[in-house]
């Protein structure tokens, strides 16, 4: 049996057989999701405990087939690091200043252990800089995913596809390690998707969607040698296959300033909350979204296989699709979501952020 099989059913095994031992758990140490106000998909108290799940079917998947080199360990010390922050947070909540600083001190850490962008082809930058570059990857990367996180089985579909495109590009370049934890972060979202598709069983909480963009974030800084290092170039297929949560995001920063609110304020204005507005309802919602990030996938694989005119083409009409739906989602849009957006909201989680 090929290693990419062991390592991908291994994940699925891991996340489906420790979720419904999750579902049991969250109840007791006060991780659910209840449901206080009108951006809420469900209507009564949800576990949010799943990414310990998925947590564990990545690492000890990872474990089993990765050698332990230095930035391995780094990958492992701030995915271990960034779930106990979501923990934390899924369970008592954190202000979003609060979690802000826990991800940036969880980035510095794969950072000390040589996962980092250390320049531009051969301009390499000074210690400083590449801290501050790759602190803001990671960061920026790891709350794309978490933003997402909105509708059932949403935000681990798309970082299922991102990881399962991440792992094929990444063997095509030789880099096995990196495929090995792409294909273990895939399969786990698998095995948790069985019990997080729609109608969820149970959430991930912040404790996987962190999780899921620390580690795709991760991996694309992953170097052949530490002193070889990471350039600038490396994440963009990551920056490809990743394009719609990160086009989400961004318009959330930008939607919300133009609102003078602050950025970390949650609202019912994603991408996704546009195209329920349509009357799609969240099975459809959700597979329109697959499909778009199916797209950008494939694109992803085209780039890498130097098929940059294919890859262009695909990725535009993604962004097309994704233009089309935010412009419906607003003629469509209800009063009553209008009204949501302006209001306030202290923290989100799953379908509030």
């Amino acid at each position: 049996m090929h290693i990419s099989i062991k390592v991908f059913a291994m994940a699925i095994a891991i996340a489906a057989a420790v979720t419904p031992a999750a579902i049991i758990i969250a109840p007791k140490i006060g991780a659910m999701d209840v449901p206080k106000d009108n951006r809420r998909m469900h209507d009564h108290a949800i576990p949010r405990f799943g990414g310990i799940a998925i947590y564990l079917g990545i690492i000890v998947t990872s474990l089993v087939f990765v050698p332990m080199s230095r930035q391995f360990q780094g990958i492992l010390a701030g995915a271990t690091l960034i779930t106990l922050l979501g923990i934390v947070d899924d369970i008592k909540g954190l202000r979003p200043k609060v979690k802000l600083a826990g991800q940036i001190a969880c980035a510095i850490v794969p950072f000390i252990l040589d996962v980092r962008v250390r320049g531009i082809g051969e301009l390499m930058f000074p210690l400083a800089l590449s801290c501050f570059i790759t602190v803001v990857w990671i960061v920026g990367i790891t709350n794309t995913i978490n933003l997402i996180d909105g509708l059932d089985g949403l935000a681990a579909g798309v970082a299922c596809i991102a990881g399962l495109s991440v792992a094929y590009t990444s063997y095509l370049m030789g880099r096995p390690e990196v495929s090995v934890i792409s294909l273990a972060l895939a399969g786990s979202c698998v095995g948790f998707l069985i019990y997080n598709s729609h109608p969820a069983k149970i959430f991930m909480g912040d404790a996987g969607s962190m999780l899921l963009g620390f580690v795709l974030a991760c991996v694309s800084l992953v170097s052949d040698t530490p002193t070889k290092g990471t350039t600038l170039f490396a994440v963009i297929i990551p920056l490809i296959t990743l394009a719609l949560p990160i086009f989400d995001t961004a318009f959330a920063i930008v939607r919300r300033a133009a609102n003078h609110r602050p950025i970390m304020q949650a609202d019912k204005g994603h991408l996704h909350h546009r195209i329920m507005a349509m009357g799609f309802g969240q099975r459809r919602t959700v597979l329109a979204l697959y499909c778009i990030s199916a797209i950008m996938g494939i694109a992803g694989i085209l780039w890498t296989s130097h098929k940059r005119m294919e890859a262009l083409v695909l990725t535009m009409i993604a962004m097309c699709l994704i233009v089309v739906f935010l412009g419906i989602g607003l003629h469509h849009k209800k009063p009553e979501d209008a009204a949501a957006e302006r209001a306030p909201e202290a923290s989100g989680t799953e379908d509030s952020k």
